[in-house]
């Protein structure tokens, strides 16, 4: 089922938001990001997100367009209860490459990422699918492959859409499209 961009809610307003036919153009805030604690030290939870409820046994999925370019822009879809317990996923451009990879929160953040120069200037899939007690994360181009798994708390109410940050510029605008809630994934592989 197609979610409309109006029925999501924003965990922060970004600078600009225009509808373009089915596309949802966004420009982020600048400084802007999600990030607890790990390694750096700070809390950041000022990214933004466009947000549906996330129920056990759906999946949540969009497409954005990979031509951003600079240190840590990013994009894909976030799952959010609150500001301790959230996951981003996407693609963020770090140490001059696109980079697939996920920040898992429970109060302190992880990341994991790779290289994905080859998806550069292309429609990315991204797909959350939820079971009560844990996620499953895929990305691709062409075909979906498995990026993460990871534990939830299945006492928490969970959101999810299409997510952007811009740690360290002005005037990122990313292009969304299919924002889809779909059923849950039926296997791992």
């Amino acid at each position: 089922m197609n979610l409309l961009w109006a029925k999501g809610e924003w965990t922060n307003q970004p600078e600009n938001v225009i509808e373009a036919g089915d596309e949802l153009w966004v420009t982020a805030k600048e400084q802007s990001d999600y990030w607890n604690r790990t390694s750096y030290g700070f809390i950041h939870d000022s990214g933004h997100g466009l947000l549906s409820e996330l129920k056990a046994g759906s999946a949540m999925q969009v497409e954005f367009y990979l031509d951003f370019d600079q240190q840590f822009d990013q994009a894909g879809l976030l799952l959010f209860a609150n500001g301790d317990n959230w996951i981003k996923a996407g693609v963020e451009f770090s140490d001059g490459a696109p980079q697939v990879g996920a920040v898992v929160t429970n109060f302190f953040s992880d990341w994991s990422v790779s290289a994905v120069n080859q998806w550069a200037n292309s429609w990315v899939t991204i797909r959350i699918s939820r079971t009560e007690r844990d996620i499953t994360v895929r990305a691709g181009v062409d075909n979906l492959s498995l990026l993460r798994v990871a534990p939830i708390n299945p006492e928490l109410d969970w959101f999810c859409g299409p997510m952007l940050c811009a740690p360290s510029r002005s005037g990122l605008t990313v292009r969304f499209r299919n924002w889809q809630l779909l059923d849950a994934d039926k296997a791992l592989h």
